[in-house]
């Protein structure tokens, strides 16, 4: 669900471009000619950020610099944003492009587009400025990574986690130095995440380690990270919370330029906006269509409401309310999550929806505190360049400090329904599946620098196509989970566009979402938050989904009889995520390969 699982918002600037050369000279065959160069050209520049950037060698599976952490300081990102317009500026006089094989042309534009990109949003944006959030991925991350993700021994995983927490206060003392005027909204969020942070050097970390002869340096080392932090508190709330007045809204000038450099799907904001609110319209009728049938059975001898705009919402908003209340206990919300993997794996197999990843990596966990905030779920896939590590599906039990009533609301907005296309969407076929064949793509660019929409796109598809194959026996209730679901990130795409670039009101937005998209209150207020805390990424599931549909309309088309969807799914898959505007292209040319 958020956001893309392995990146997040404030760190595209930053992470898209890494990569390890000790590591990629094991992977697929090698480039030839002037393929070899461009490759040649994004291990050097790969190099160089990895110097400069250790936390992000770590993300993409590059071990060599676990035990250090960035300079965040101005100078230093300065000189990140002059090696990237150094690069993007020799790419074209290093790189012939039309001595590129058809594939090589392609991850140029994607490295270029990349470089573009980065630069913008670093001139555009000042997420080190303006978002505390941005300093959790130096002071929790490139901790908890290292102990869940990287498949080094343990005492080693240990011994670069003892030395990034060494440097965990010099972080602290930079963000306190650089942060001014970030957004309330923004401030409130990082505010929860850092107790969580507290709590996990406190206690979580020696759960994650475990029986180690390291513990006690960990403790030793564990103490001043909690000062650090325990007075990085004090400042977030006593000093930054009061003066936090700063706008989040991106305006439309900006907006528009960013969605289209980071959709990269050759679409318009305004173009995205008016095919989301025609979905909209649709998706509206479908979920009537389906509560209609499910009335009697929730209102047994009530006449249904009648059949016009008043009453076709009536209708969905009282059989979603009575659906919703069929769900878990909170302590079993991961429990519950577990139980659906095993009945989706075997209907994936069942019904050739895809060859699913042997062996099976992906772990269903409980979200980490310092993590919660946006979302119930996410992805974080194994690491490119570390690809045989463990993936993890964390899902969030509601947090410990909401009232009865907030619970409740949790509860039903993501019921046993719910839970199980939430499983499709993360994991199986979704993202886990997804990201396991990106790993194994032959170009070194396209298996680090991976489209979000893609990705996005992809978990968002398979949730309806999962349930029009039969996953599910034809329950009703599931498939009015999935067209809500489905509604979610339609709204969320019209709810992206209007508060950056309009002046809607959070009543406004809370109605939209409340009545139109049939949200419960506290899911709504959520999401309310989460649109002023990023821009455009809400956008990036309805564009991905509706490419990845069109292109399936299309392909079943032109193959009529001879269409089969595991070759057709498998032929998707098999360029890793690549910007979904190559995606005709690429899958047509892999379908007249064998399977």
């Amino acid at each position: 669900m958020f956001p893309s699982k392995r990146f997040t918002q404030w760190s595209h600037v930053l992470t898209g471009l890494l990569v390890a050369c000790a590591l990629v000279q094991a992977g697929p065959a090698r480039a030839q000619g002037e393929d070899a160069k461009l490759e040649g050209f994004f291990k050097a520049h790969l190099e160089e950020t990895f110097q400069m950037r250790p936390l992000e060698a770590t993300t993409l599976g590059d071990h060599r610099f676990d035990a250090r952490l960035d300079d965040l300081s101005p100078q230093a990102r300065a000189g990140w944003l002059a090696q990237t317009r150094n690069r993007l500026a020799a790419l074209s006089k290093e790189v012939k492009y039309t001595n590129l094989s058809r594939d090589g042309q392609i991850d140029f534009d994607i490295l270029r587009a990349e470089l573009v990109r980065n630069v913008w949003l670093a001139e555009n944006t000042h997420p080190f400025e303006e978002d505390p959030r941005t300093y959790g991925a130096y002071i929790n991350d490139s901790v908890y990574s290292l102990l869940t993700q990287s498949t080094l021994p343990k005492e080693t995983n240990v011994g670069n986690a003892l030395s990034r927490m060494r440097e965990i206060p010099r972080i602290v003392t930079t963000a306190r130095e650089t942060l001014h005027n970030p957004p309330r909204a923004i401030l409130e969020t990082a505010i929860r995440q850092n107790r969580g942070a507290i709590g996990f050097y406190e206690k979580e970390i020696f759960e994650l380690v475990g029986n180690s002869p390291q513990v006690p340096e960990l403790r030793k080392a564990a103490g001043p990270v909690v000062e650090a932090l325990q007075a990085y508190q004090k400042f977030l709330e006593a000093d930054l919370l009061p003066r936090a007045n700063g706008d989040w809204r991106l305006g439309p000038k900006k907006f528009a330029r960013k969605l289209e450099l980071v959709l990269d799907a050759g679409l318009t904001a305004d173009q995205v906006l008016a095919d989301a609110e025609a979905e909209f319209a649709r998706v509206q009728r479908d979920l009537y269509v389906v509560a209609r049938q499910l009335w009697s059975g929730y209102y047994p001898g009530a006449p249904l409401p009648p059949d016009d705009d008043a009453g076709r919402r009536a209708t969905i908003a009282q059989v979603t309310a009575a659906v919703s209340r069929e769900h878990g206990e909170p302590e079993a919300l991961v429990r519950d999550a577990k139980a659906t993997v095993g009945r989706i794996q075997a209907f994936i197999r069942d019904h050739d929806i895809l060859r699913l990843p042997e062996p099976d990596r992906c772990q269903v966990i409980e979200m980490p505190e310092f993590k919660r905030g946006n979302s119930l779920a996410y992805l974080e896939s194994a690491l490119p360049l570390d690809p045989t590590g463990s993936s993890i599906y964390a899902v969030s039990p509601p947090p410990s400090d909401w009232d009865a009533a907030r619970v409740r609301s949790f509860l039903e907005e993501y019921n046993r329904h719910m839970l199980q296309v939430l499983t499709i969407h993360e994991a199986y076929p979704g993202h886990y599946v997804q990201l396991e064949y990106s790993n194994r793509s032959h170009s070194l660019i396209r298996r680090v620098l991976q489209s979000g929409v893609f990705m996005e796109g992809w978990a968002v598809y398979t949730e309806q196509m999962m349930l029009d194959q039969g996953y599910g026996d034809r329950d009703l209730a599931l498939r009015l989970n999935q067209l809500k679901f489905y509604l979610r990130a339609v709204a969320n795409t019209i709810l992206d566009h209007k508060m950056h670039c309009t002046a809607m009101s959070d009543e406004q937005a809370l109605r939209f979402l409340t009545e139109g998209a049939y949200q419960s209150d506290g899911e709504a207020r959520l999401k309310l938050i989460r649109a002023k805390q990023s821009s455009v990424q809400l956008s990036t599931y309805f564009v991905g989904r509706m490419a990845h549909f069109r292109l399936r309309q299309q392909i079943q088309r032109e193959q009529g009889d001879t269409f089969q969807l595991g070759r057709y799914h498998e032929a998707v898959l098999d360029h890793g995520s690549v910007p979904v505007k190559y995606l005709p292209e690429l899958v047509r040319r892999r379908l007249l390969q064998p399977r």
